[in-house]
């Protein structure tokens, strides 16, 4: 059985385009693959965060990957944190990365433009990224567009380290799901959903509340012409509603603008707050119980307990591979 990797960062409530871009579609792949579903508060310390704020997100994320649809018997759902061959295969990745590369990651040039000081880490973390990923010797890794560019450059640092060292990494491929990969912010439609926008009219939290959901559907900046009609370039504002709405529907676009024939942004408006609202609702449920439970603790446990033994076989390969520690009796 192939393995899948993915890790979402613990900075805040997670969005519908995370659902959408990420966690939608781990519900059908656990039951095709060998799961790992990492929680990367490593990831997260790049950039400054209040210590019980962190912890609340890390356990509140968690939650919500099992809320969703994640079972822990099919899937091995863990805090990187908590298996410290991250780390460890992160620093060894370090030594085989190089600085002209890491600085012409996209990610790092947004997050370090025109700050006075910026952390080691926010350069590093591409290869702590390639270390969560080749350490469990992933075959495939689903991402969004935006994290593309960190995927090619694990597979150059797997394919460097195997002719460098040895032959011991699996060379991930990329997979980025055909519909949905990138839901647009609702104010400004030709920029992703983001859960750091500063406006939060501009994105859907996936805990929000009905009333606060409907009120930013129907807020969306669409266009003047009234047309429910599918045109990313002309209509973006429109075509990201009508891309939430056949996801959670499984309606064509075409019979959805078919639908709206004739009728304004109001009635297409009302119907899909009504929809994301009735799809999120018995998310947000199971949420809540998670969080007033033991369950999500020993759930965690297992999943740290299963991802160590896991990755310490890859460590102890990498160890042997650059020649690190000495030959025990």
């Amino acid at each position: 059985m192939k393995t899948i990797f993915s890790g979402i960062q613990p900075s805040g409530t997670i969005t519908l385009g995370n659902y959408i871009g990420a966690l939608k579609q781990f519900i059908e792949l656990q039951n095709e693959y060998n799961c790992y579903f990492c929680i990367v508060d490593q990831h997260a310390i790049t950039v400054p965060q209040d210590r019980l704020e962190l912890r609340k997100n890390i356990r509140s994320l968690a939650a919500l990957y099992i809320a969703v649809g994640i079972d822990p018997e099919k899937a091995t759902l863990f805090v990187q944190s908590e298996v410290p061959a991250h780390a460890q295969a992160g620093w060894m990745m370090q030594c085989v990365s190089y600085i002209g590369e890491l600085e012409r990651m996209t990610q790092f040039k947004d997050k370090s433009e025109g700050k006075d000081a910026v952390s080691a880490g926010l350069l590093t973390y591409p290869p702590l990224m390639a270390a969560d990923i080749l350490l469990y010797s992933t075959d495939l890794v689903p991402v969004g567009e935006d994290q593309k560019q960190h995927l090619e450059l694990t597979r150059d640092l797997a394919e460097r380290f195997n002719k460098k060292y040895n032959d011991i990494f699996t060379i991930p491929e990329v997979r980025i799901p055909k519909v949905g990969a990138r839901i647009m912010s609702l104010q400004e439609p030709t920029k992703k959903m983001s859960k750091s926008d500063p406006n939060t009219k501009s994105f859907i939290s996936i805990l929000d509340e009905p009333k606060v959901i409907e009120k930013k559907i129907k807020s969306a900046v669409t266009d003047s012409d009234g047309i429910v009609k599918y045109d990313k370039e002309l209509k973006p504002g429109v075509s990201n509603l009508l891309t939430i709405y056949s996801i959670f529907t499984g309606k064509k676009i075409s019979d959805i603008e078919a639908m709206y024939e004739g009728k304004g942004y109001g009635d297409f408006k009302g119907d899909l707050a009504h929809i994301v609202v009735n799809a999120l609702k018995p998310i947000q449920d199971k949420y809540h119980e998670l969080m007033s439970s033991e369950e999500l603790d020993i759930i965690l446990d297992n999943g740290a307990d299963k991802a160590n033994k896991a990755a310490q076989k890859m460590i102890k390969k990498m160890e042997n591979a650059m020649g690190l520690g000495r030959k025990r009796r």
